[in-house]
């Protein structure tokens, strides 16, 4: 009853969305969306919804080259001072110009949550706007990755907002969602993890370069993009198939058959670097604050169960224990002989017993609502109770999960000990954005580790003067994190999407746009 009901509510708001719009995408993503503060959260849906209404002060290609957007940028002879000017005809969906001192206001606001913001402001002096078009940043030494840092893609990109809304506390969720980005999120139609809707921004000045990636031209060919969420993905394929929808963002390896041969679909793989799945544990309650018991844990799991149950078939998914992923300039596969070849359930109880576990339960958060992360968690949880874990997976939906995993309450009182995550491999293939590579207790990612070494060793990253000397820091922080289970790598993978062939022109980025996106008879 509830998906039939489901279902109807899903296709009135397409109807009636479409019963005004000259041309609207209607889209299922991997999760519906309820958080909608980009710096509150490193969720990839949130991120998605950021890109539509805020636009960033510059962006990285193809080639991961950090390119102009809101601004162009100019730096001193001694690498200290960033000087960052506007471009025109940047405007707020309020009508307001954007100036410098909205753009400072949010960069400050980003730093505090972001990792990378955060070793950047270990090292500001200054960071103010000279004039309403002119951002000076002055540093106290010279940082060289500052504008990879700025321009990345994910798990935090430094986006732009009213002053006015930059200055909520970074811990408190705004509730103003002015953007000036080439989508203005439509309010009054927003259902929160069921259906959102962005008319296009007819202010918005797109940049004169060719669309790439994150950077160039982002101009809008349609009138409004429509996201609704369909947790039953046979249901979201039916109504692709039918033509209700025009997208599915992933894809089930195992109902590809279902579209093949279908002239009006095409399915593809537009996120070129691949994904990470991994574990995340939390350090502040027991039993995960017992380095030997992660350890435990890390030794009973292994990827080839977990990717073969998530993914399937084999030319989707790769074997890979680089915490910096597999194909970057840093992969290092240190430490994880049990996770990539198996093996490891005997040392895994041995652990466990010498760490004195007394049985604890470990809350276990289980999204059933995402094709990408709803087998990880039983695979995982049943290896960790052949362990000897006494586990407790407790199913949620996906943004129930990203809401509580903020939580630092004991598992007891509504908090938890273990998630399992995703993350594009560009995200996580530098250690200095790295967000699961940070050791500053409260200010770090959720699971907030305290671990001073980790934070030595991004230093000496920064400091390394070669891709030789960044490989070797970068092997010791991969036999460091591994050794004290700041994460656990489960595997890369990809999820084909599926499109209606009359949408084109779509952005091979890791990050889905709709952007340049064209949509035919």
């Amino acid at each position: 009853m509830f998906q039939r009901l489901t279902a109807t509510l899903l296709a009135s708001t397409i109807l009636a969305g479409a019963a005004w719009a000259e041309t609207t995408v209607t889209a299922v993503m991997h999760s519906g969306l309820r958080v909608l503060d980009p710096v509150m959260t490193t969720a990839h849906i949130t991120r998605d919804h950021a890109y539509m209404i805020y636009d960033v002060l510059i962006a990285q290609d193809s080639q991961f080259q950090p390119q102009p957007q809101m601004a162009d940028w100019t730096i001193s002879d001694d690498q200290k001072v960033y000087t960052f000017t506007l471009r025109d005809g940047l405007k707020f969906h309020d009508g307001a110009a954007v100036t410098a001192a909205d753009a400072v206001a949010s960069l400050k606001r980003w730093a505090q949550k972001d990792a990378g913001g955060q070793v950047i402001m270990d090292r500001t002096e200054s960071l103010e706007a000279a004039d309403d078009k002119t951002i000076v940043w002055t540093l106290k030494e010279p940082f060289v990755p500052m504008l990879e840092v700025l321009s990345k893609q994910s798990a935090l990109p430094p986006f732009i907002m009213p002053a006015r809304v930059a200055e909520t506390p970074a811990d408190e969720s705004i509730t103003d969602y002015t953007g000036s980005g080439p989508f203005i999120f439509v309010t009054d139609e927003f259902q929160p993890g069921i259906s959102v809707t962005y008319a296009k921004n007819p202010d918005y000045v797109p940049r004169d370069e060719p669309a790439d990636w994150m950077a160039g031209g982002k101009v809008v060919n349609v009138d409004e993009v429509k996201w609704v969420n369909m947790p039953d993905i046979q249901t979201a394929v039916n109504a692709l198939t039918s033509g209700e929808i025009d997208y599915i963002e992933q894809m089930q390896v195992d109902l590809l058959p279902l579209l093949e041969g279908d002239p009006n679909l095409v399915v593809e793989v537009r996120e070129p670097t691949g994904m990470m799945t991994m574990a995340r544990m939390n350090f502040l309650h027991p039993p995960f604050d017992n380095e030997k018991v992660r350890q435990a844990a890390l030794k009973a799991i292994s990827q080839e169960t977990v990717l073969a149950a998530m993914i399937g078939d084999p030319q989707y998914y790769q074997i890979c224990g680089a915490l910096l992923g597999c194909g970057t300039p840093l992969e290092n596969e240190t430490g994880t002989d049990t996770l990539t070849k198996g093996g490891g359930a005997e040392e895994a109880k041995a652990l466990l017993a010498e760490s004195g576990y007394d049985g604890t339960p470990v809350v276990l958060m289980a999204p059933t609502d995402m094709v990408a992360l709803a087998t990880q968690p039983v695979v995982v949880s049943q290896m960790l109770r052949d362990a000897g874990f006494n586990v407790d997976m407790q199913p949620m939906d996906w943004q129930t999960l990203v809401t509580r995993r903020a939580s630092q309450s004991a598992p007891a009182d509504g908090g938890w000990n273990l998630f399992i995550t995703n993350w594009m491999v560009p995200e996580i293939s530098n250690p200095i954005s790295n967000p699961m590579l940070n050791g500053r207790g409260n200010d770090a990612w959720f699971g907030w580790p305290t671990d001073d070494t980790i934070e030595k060793l991004k230093n000496d990253y920064i400091a390394a003067a070669d891709l030789d000397a960044q490989k070797a820091v970068s092997e010791e922080i991969q036999s460091h994190s591994i050794n004290t289970v700041l994460e656990v790598p489960l595997g890369q993978y990809s999820l084909p999407q599926a499109r209606r062939a009359n949408l084109t022109d779509m952005i091979p980025s890791p990050v889905p746009v709709f952007w340049n996106i064209k949509k035919g008879e």
